[in-house]
């Protein structure tokens, strides 16, 4: 997996930041500079942290299972595209009424929802021999980036529906485990 790649999974991955941000840029006119940047540190710290325990927690089983690690990691990613692409099909227009204020507690909560994907993907990453040290702040600050760019750019965004900024996140993360498959059948 190379810088591109990472990059591609960290924009994947970084989706739900992206939309949440969005969500709250809409309705929240105060504040605008320092609310953006809180959800922007909730969901970047969150998608740097859960890539990390996702590693290191396959570290201590990856003898018993790195015979057949490969399918594991084209499975994962295979689940995640699907899952996040059924999600964005299958969405209906929720009429939620969004807090205006954002606690530390509802951060929390923001940052844990939007990263658990980002788990997950932690062990993928583990299994393709690459560094968590690279991968995971990559994905942070991408994360962080996205989130304060959807916050802020809700205005241009407004027509173009979610559901295919998700779908396209979907299709990348199972191109992304067809490329671990054919990277290791080929190898």
């Amino acid at each position: 997996m190379n810088f591109f790649d990472i990059l591609l999974l960290a924009l994947a991955l970084s989706v739900d930041a992206f939309v949440v941000s969005f969500s709250y840029g809409l309705i929240i006119r105060q504040n605008r500079g320092r609310n953006a940047f809180k959800l922007a540190i909730s969901t970047g710290v969150g998608q740097f942290l859960m890539p990390v325990i996702g590693w290191y927690a396959t570290r201590s089983v990856h003898t018993y299972i790195e015979n057949f690690d490969h399918w594991l990691a084209f499975a994962v990613f295979l689940v995640l595209g699907l899952k996040i692409i059924d999600e964005a099909l299958e969405k209906k227009e929720e009429n939620k009424q969004l807090s205006q204020k954002l606690s530390l507690r509802l951060l929390f909560m923001i940052g844990v929802a939007t990263s658990i994907d980002a788990l997950i993907t932690g062990v993928t990453i583990y299994f393709m021999n690459v560094s968590i040290w690279t991968a995971a702040p990559v994905i942070g600050i991408t994360t962080f980036i996205c989130a304060v760019i959807g916050f802020n750019l809700n205005c241009c965004f407004r027509k173009i529906p979610t559901k295919y900024m998700e779908i396209t996140a979907g299709v990348i993360l199972i191109l992304l485990g067809c490329k671990v498959l054919y990277e290791h059948l080929t190898a």
